[in-house]
């Protein structure tokens, strides 16, 4: 990092001085370069700062407890069916809280519980197989929940990690975490937050592995929220 910032600075001198030693050059056109130049390598090193930071920047953003903004929040996934199709579902009933700390974002943590019986397939025999013993068995295992226990930030999002419970089983998942926005609900005014995150998982590790692997047993699962503060 130290090599990159040097290497700004280098490319802004290298400007400053081919300016200087132009024919054309005026006071005042060597004054707007080197100005200009200044501008340049004071971005360039802003920018490496912020990279070494290591985490994303939520501007004035308060901390504390924020609620998922249930209309602009989606679980889905997907996965390989005899490599015909990739199928996309989505839990349509969920809850989240969010525990947020914009000065030391380590110290974040999420918790979500999902309602089971509201997958969503699109068809609606197949929710009923899915909800079935063959699969999340939803009447003896109705709710399944993460509990994030630790994150680390870098300067997109991060990684965040926690503990899955599905059909009773708990094993922990990393997903990629991208930070896409804070700020102000636009109507409400209150404090609002937005993050992306990505993960892969193995289904069977859930005990959800019927007719894997000629239905594929990876499968790859996408979180679009919204959280607003709370309190």
């Amino acid at each position: 990092m130290t090599r990159l910032t040097n290497t700004c600075l280098s490319f802004a001198a290298c400007g400053l001085l081919l300016s200087a030693c132009s024919p054309e050059n005026s006071a005042d056109a060597s004054q707007t370069a080197a100005d200009t130049v200044s501008a340049t390598a004071a971005a360039a090193v802003t920018a490496v700062a912020t990279a070494m930071d290591g985490a994303p920047d939520l501007g004035d953003t308060p901390a504390g407890a924020y609620a998922v903004e249930k209309t602009h929040a989606y679980i889905t996934f997907f996965y390989d069916h005899q490599g015909y199709s990739k199928p996309y579902l989505r839990f349509r009933s969920f809850d989240a809280t969010l525990n947020l700390d914009p000065a030391d974002m380590s110290k974040s943590s999420v918790n979500v519980t999902i309602d089971i019986n509201s997958i969503d397939s699109g068809v609606d025999i197949f929710d009923e197989h899915l909800r079935g013993d063959g699969f999340f068995d939803v009447a003896n295992h109705p709710e399944g929940t993460f509990v994030s226990t630790s994150f680390k930030p870098n300067a997109d999002g991060g990684e965040l990690t926690g503990n899955l419970t599905l059909k009773g089983i708990t094993k922990p998942v990393t997903m990629d975490v991208k930070f896409n926005k804070a700020g102000l609900n636009f109507r409400s005014k209150v404090p609002q937050v937005g993050f992306s995150a990505k993960t892969k998982i193995m289904r069977s590790d859930w005990d959800l592995g019927k007719y894997a692997p000629n239905v594929g047993d990876e499968v790859t699962l996408i979180i679009e929220a919204e959280f607003q503060k709370s309190e």
